[in-house]
């Protein structure tokens, strides 16, 4: 290790700028934060170091630098564009034994300023010793990413109850055991929550009683569509902790491959047909769980609160008393949608967007058919292949048009997402003529159309596929490609 890490406590202390440009402004914010003695050495200021100086944030000397001025400085900043001048601050203040950091330029500097997390009072620092400061950011993006902003104020929660913490358990393993709970049980998730007083009840309240600390907890993530890119920094930040994962059939392995681990998986998915898991077993395995202390992430598809039953595992879990909290996911509607190039809404089409499902022919008669067949409003279905026939049946006997243009999303936002397009005349059979498998999600509206045009993600949408031109004009021999939208009007030109 080449460098010492060290963090200076420069509060009140005085530090000199040299140079007067964007780099000096943003050396100068962080010594602002650190409530440092700043005073800058320029000609010229940029505006932000302008409006400091103006307010009495910073001082500013405009006359040419001069080696007495770092008789009283504890550190040193050279960020002009001058090496020569460069050189001689850092030369001078190594004279003086004073820490000087020269902007871009490791060779000069004695200590170096690293990329920071800033949770405070929790501060994480990242350094490349001025090699690689690009590569610090990318770090420092990548924790940002995993590490809440709610654990600043458990680092303050912990700080202040230290001492209770060590005189009520002075035994060093069943401490161990309770900052544990602090830092990743019920006490973080209420901080996270937006309840410091409750989380501050808790932590004492668990310093006396030995059972709070063993207390288990699940925490209700909705996984998005598929792609993993779409996971909220929230449910990536829980997969992280999970100690068991009870996920859906439908949760795709790019996701789960983001899961600590170490943790135990278990697959609780539900297909038509063959209900491996029934919801009661489910909530038998969450109790199970989280009874024995574990941090247990029930892990759904899209949603928990759209079309995922999530609110019935919240009441079993409030019946029982288990602690929990939820992350919500992008619903595959939403997704589905924008990776088809489909807007969900549109002034000049759709000013109503309808969520419906439809999982099977039994639950058509709940439905307010009459609503779903308006006209200028948006139907996103989440529902079984199987029934676009009676779902088509439907729509068309209350009124709504069958030229109505749809686009059915087959593995939406996935790498082998398929978009199937046509009117509601020929939904059923478009589908099954191009295999559409679940999971598979419809919209019903004008503008379902817009997916020819704004495409954007995968392949382009599978329209009339060619047997039906082949019905069509017999007599032609020409090999068109599935899945064109141009086909007839190919065959015509030939």
């Amino acid at each position: 290790m080449k460098l010492y890490p060290l963090f200076a406590d420069l509060s009140g202390r005085a530090v000199l700028v040299i140079g007067g440009g964007a780099v000096a402004e943003r050396k100068v914010a962080t010594l602002i934060d650190a409530k440092a003695q700043v005073t800058v050495n320029a000609p010229e200021l940029t505006p932000q170091l302008r409006r400091w100086v103006d307010k009495g944030v910073i001082a500013h000397r405009r006359d040419a630098f001069q080696e007495t001025w770092l008789d009283r400085v504890w550190l040193v900043v050279a960020a002009t564009s001058d090496r020569e001048m460069n050189r001689l601050v850092a030369a001078l203040a190594e004279l003086r034994r004073i820490f000087v950091n020269v902007v871009d330029d490791a060779e000069l500097s004695s200590f170096h300023v690293p990329a920071i997390v800033d949770r405070a009072p929790l501060t994480i620092a990242i350094s490349s010793g001025g090699t690689a400061p690009m590569l610090a950011r990318l770090v420092r993006e990548r924790l940002e990413a995993l590490l809440d902003p709610s654990l600043g104020a458990l680092t303050t929660l912990a700080t202040r109850l230290r001492s209770r913490i060590r005189e009520r358990l002075p035994d060093m393993s069943a401490r161990r055991r309770f900052y544990e709970h602090l830092f990743a049980g019920p006490v973080a998730a209420l901080l996270r929550q937006g309840r410091p007083q409750e989380a501050r009840r808790a932590a004492e309240r668990a310093l006396f009683v030995e059972a709070e600390v063993t207390a288990g907890s699940v925490v209700l993530v909705g996984a998005g569509p598929g792609d993993p890119g779409l996971l909220t920094l929230r449910a990536l930040r829980a997969l992280n902790e999970a100690d068991v994962i009870l996920h859906d059939r439908l949760v795709s392995d790019e996701v789960l491959a983001l899961a600590r681990r170490d943790a135990e998986r278990i697959e609780v998915g539900k297909q038509a047909g063959n209900h491996h898991y029934t919801q009661d077993a489910i909530h038998a395995l969450l109790l199970e769980h989280a009874r024995a202390g574990r941090r247990v992430v029930r892990l759904k598809g899209g949603d928990p609160f759209v079309f995922g039953r999530g609110g019935e595992e919240l009441e079993f879990l409030r019946k029982h008393g288990i602690a929990y909290e939820v992350v919500p996911g992008i619903t595959a509607a939403l997704a589905c949608a924008a990776y088809a190039g489909v807007p969900l809404t549109h002034r000049d089409h759709a000013q109503a967007v309808r969520l419906v499902t439809a999982h099977c022919q039994g639950s058509h008669g709940s439905l307010d058919w009459n609503a779903l067949a308006q006209e200028r409003q948006t139907l996103a279905v989440y529902m079984g292949v199987s029934e676009l026939e009676a779902f088509r049946e439907r729509l068309v006997a209350h009124g709504r048009a069958s030229s109505t243009p749809f686009a059915l999303i087959e593995n939406g936002s996935r790498a082998d997402q398929r978009v199937v397009t046509g009117t509601l005349a020929n939904l059923p059979e478009r589908a099954s003529a191009h295999a559409v498998h679940s999971p598979a999600l419809l919209i019903l509206g004008e503008v379902a159309a817009l997916a020819e045009s704004l495409a954007w993600f995968g392949q382009p949408p599978l329209g009339e596929p060619a047997a039906e031109v082949r019905s069509v004009r017999p007599s032609r021999r020409r090999v068109i490609a599935p899945g064109r939208t141009d086909v007839l009007a190919a065959i015509h030109q030939a």
